[in-house]
């Protein structure tokens, strides 16, 4: 097609150059017509000094239109068509009553379609195979987050009769051993309280949580009375704050969220430190902030965000996926915010959760 249109333009150089000599005959004036219905290519003809003289196939409203005195052309247009031809094709040299003139043409419009078209069939396609692979990855991870959710639901049916043995070994042990008050029975049932906790959680994955209104300062002064027994006796525990503010809580997922920053807050301290959690509430926000600090290692400034990424951890033996539950609870469950407030390297961090008051709170599917 690119050489069909080169022969057509030679063929309406060679009419052009001897159209001055024939202008009067009326079959070569069918045949100059022929021509230019047949020439698709746009064509600007210049003469030596570089100025146009006469055009072929351009737009129409840019190449001439009159005012009140006399005819004006586009002269920016012009010049990038000619631009445009300069850099597509070699001009042809024309001579019309002795003077020298150069003809310059580009595609057509249809040629220029054509060059692209391939392109365009690659994007098409490009955009069918990404869409497919969505659809094929969206079903797989949807079959597997099925399979999870199963698995996840057969281990908490599994768990509810050693669990409920366990209570009624407890149960046994008081009436015949006349330890109604013994401490370390009293421990023991913390732990299969825990257990049930753990069970319940797994129990309900894959269901949307039920959200309670509850004060913030008891359910986390309760969860850290049993955690506190359970860690090291160099690690000090204290929890400072508005003891009235209230939230809108799931306790099985809130308490995994506490779990989690203070698992991780005795973990980077190496020897003797605190860990302590600081409530407070927003009134011009209506918010509830919690500040968890403690006085471990600390978090470089540039992993802030990694912390959160799951499989990211700093643990020989970790999983790395605690404080991506925690981030997903916070945000998707409970509607908040949760992040690294401060951190220095040998001084400690403070992470804060960002929760809504229950009076603003508004449901969101997560």
């Amino acid at each position: 097609m690119e050489r069909e249109e080169a022969n057509q333009i030679q063929l309406w150089v060679k009419i052009q150059e001897r159209s001055m000599f024939l202008m009067d005959n009326d079959n070569f004036t069918e045949i100059v017509e022929s021509v230019r219905k047949n020439t698709k290519a746009p064509v600007v003809v210049v003469d030596s000094s570089g100025h146009i003289t006469t055009y072929f196939g351009l737009d129409s409203t840019k190449t001439n239109y009159s005012t009140d005195t006399k005819l004006v052309y586009d002269s920016l247009y012009f010049v990038h068509q000619l631009s445009k031809m300069k850099a597509q094709h070699r001009p042809l040299d024309m001579n019309i009553l002795g003077a020298p003139y150069k003809a310059y043409y580009k595609d057509s419009f249809i040629l220029t379609q054509l060059r692209y078209f391939p392109y365009i069939q690659m994007i098409v396609i490009f955009l069918f195979l990404i869409t497919a692979y969505a659809a094929f990855s969206s079903s797989r991870r949807a079959e597997q987050d099925h399979v999870w959710v199963g698995l996840a639901k057969e281990t908490a049916h599994q768990l509810g009769t050693p669990i409920s043995s366990l209570m009624a070994w407890t149960e046994l042990m008081k009436s015949k051993f006349d330890a109604e008050d013994d401490p370390l029975i009293a421990e023991m049932e913390n732990d299969i309280k825990r257990l049930e906790i753990i069970t319940d959680r797994f129990s309900k994955i894959g269901s949307k949580p039920i959200l309670e209104d509850h004060t913030v300062y008891i359910v986390i002064s309760n969860f850290i009375d049993y955690f506190k027994v359970r860690t090291s006796d160099k690690v000090k525990f204290s929890i400072t704050g508005d003891d009235q503010v209230r939230a809108m809580l799931n306790i099985p997922l809130f308490d995994w969220v506490i779990e989690n920053l203070l698992k991780n807050a005795a973990n980077a301290i190496e020897n003797e430190g605190s860990i302590a959690i600081n409530i407070i509430e927003n009134l011009a926000k209506e918010q509830v902030f919690i500040d968890v600090t403690d006085s471990g290692k600390g978090i470089p400034r540039s992993k802030f965000d990694a912390v959160f990424q799951p499989g990211y951890t700093t643990r020989k033996r970790g999983w790395g996926l605690g404080l991506s539950l925690t981030k997903r609870i916070v945000e998707n469950y409970h509607s908040g915010e949760i992040f690294v407030k401060d951190s220095e390297l040998g001084k400690g961090t403070t992470f804060r959760i960002i929760l809504k008051s229950s009076l603003t709170y508004e449901p969101t599917t997560a």
